[in-house]
């Protein structure tokens, strides 16, 4: 049980009311992410137009993100995070044995050398926030400077989450997201 009200439609002050409708009316699910961060509407729109955007409004590959996704929810014990992404990442190109081997992806073989690159990116910037310069140079050789800005990005964004999930114990969603669309809703993921 979350150790905060995970705030319901029914229950809600007029605005986040106005903003469930709207998240429903684009064919999105109301998950739990939505409830906890409703507990601060002033908040809550913003967060969740910011986490929309870091999946439809960016040029890094779905696969590359979902790799990172599922690298902080292992890093951070965030169970919440894993079960919502693990559809996702299977869709993006993942493979289970992948999933299997990311808690211990440095020694698997199972990663090219662009995954190994983003992982141990994802590691530095998440254990210890700066990054050597050898780490950040086998980056630069897959992804260009938008894309490790919107990497870096997607690094902060989801180990935020983590450290929302984990210490308010927010349960998962009785049903896991299937696909961005449950996420997001309709709209097209590169334009919207």
């Amino acid at each position: 049980m979350a150790r905060v009200k995970l705030i319901q439609k029914d229950e809600a002050p007029p605005e986040i009311k106005a903003l469930y409708q709207q998240i429903e009316d684009n064919g999105a699910k109301i998950m739990n992410f939505y409830r906890v961060v409703a507990n601060s509407p002033g908040v809550a729109r913003s967060a969740i137009k910011l986490g929309n955007s870091l999946i439809s409004r960016i040029e890094l590959s779905p696969k590359l993100r979902e790799l990172t996704i599922m690298r902080i929810a292992k890093l951070c014990g965030c169970e919440y995070e894993w079960m919502q992404h693990l559809p996702l990442a299977l869709q993006s190109g993942l493979t289970q044995v992948q999933l299997d081997a990311i808690g211990s992806w440095n020694e698997s073989d199972a990663f090219n050398e662009e995954e190994k690159a983003v992982l141990s990116y994802v590691d530095e910037v998440e254990k210890n926030i700066r990054v050597p310069d050898n780490i950040f140079q086998a980056l630069r050789r897959y992804l260009d400077d938008r894309q490790i800005v919107e990497l870096t990005l997607a690094i902060g964004w989801w180990g935020m989450l983590a450290r929302l999930f984990v210490p308010l114990e927010v349960e998962v969603d009785e049903r896991s997201a299937g696909s961005a669309v449950d996420l997001i809703g309709r709209r097209d993921i590169r334009k919207s």
